[in-house]
């Protein structure tokens, strides 16, 4: 069994020294694997020694960091990334998560206790990526209510663009009127008039309901 501790910073003018006091306490120095690299994917070269080659984590060992965040950003990219080490036998110990820290002694060896630790995390992530999740789409809804209706189309503009949200509105065939016009009053069918016209049933019906709304 070994212990490994990983650090990030996003970029080279950012310092590793407090991550890597912290995880001092654990571990040598000599053990601890570093990156300055952004935290939005996980193509990052000390990140990836600890999956490939010779300091490939294994069945047993065991990965410190400071917080869940130092090893990516991307919350649903990082829960991947813990379930390859609950996978693997690996227990990860996050120093601000206490649960994650607690000392099994003798009985780590014990692989049920390592996926125990590992689930806690999976778990705590996963709460975190859903409300992350929820964030967002309220954070929308929010923009989307602020945003003014454009009353040609009935769709809402965006400000910073001035352009409409949404899927362009079909446009009218040109022989519109004088099918819609033989639709109306029954001399053909709905089929025959969207055969003639080359529309969907979807388009076709949202095309009569935009006509007959700018009609009356």
């Amino acid at each position: 069994m070994k212990k490994v501790g990983y650090i990030r910073v996003s970029t080279n003018g950012q310092n590793l020294a407090r991550q890597k006091a912290e995880l001092m306490k654990y571990l040598p120095e000599d053990m601890i694997v570093s990156d300055k690299k952004s935290g939005k994917d996980f193509e990052r070269e000390g990140y990836s020694s600890l999956k490939n080659g010779i300091g490939k984590l294994v069945e047993g060992d065991e990965l410190y960091i400071t917080s869940l965040d130092r090893l990516g950003r991307n919350k649903e990219e990082t829960l991947r990334e813990l379930q390859y080490f609950k996978d693997n036998g690996i227990r990860i110990k996050v120093l601000n998560i206490p649960t994650t820290m607690i000392d099994i002694g003798e009985m780590q060896s014990q692989a049920w206790i390592i996926e125990m630790m590992n689930n806690i995390l999976i778990e705590v992530l996963a709460s975190l990526a859903e409300q992350e999740r929820e964030n967002i789409r309220e954070r929308q809804a929010q923009g989307l209510a602020q945003m003014p209706i454009n009353p040609k189309t009935g769709k809402k503009r965006s400000l910073k663009t001035g352009r409409d949200i949404g899927r362009p509105q079909a446009d009218y065939p040109h022989d519109w009127k004088e099918v819609y016009a033989e639709w109306k009053v029954k001399k053909i069918t709905a089929v025959e008039a969207m055969s003639r016209m080359q529309l969907k049933k979807n388009t076709f019906y949202n095309l009569v309901k935009r006509y007959e709304e700018t009609e009356n």
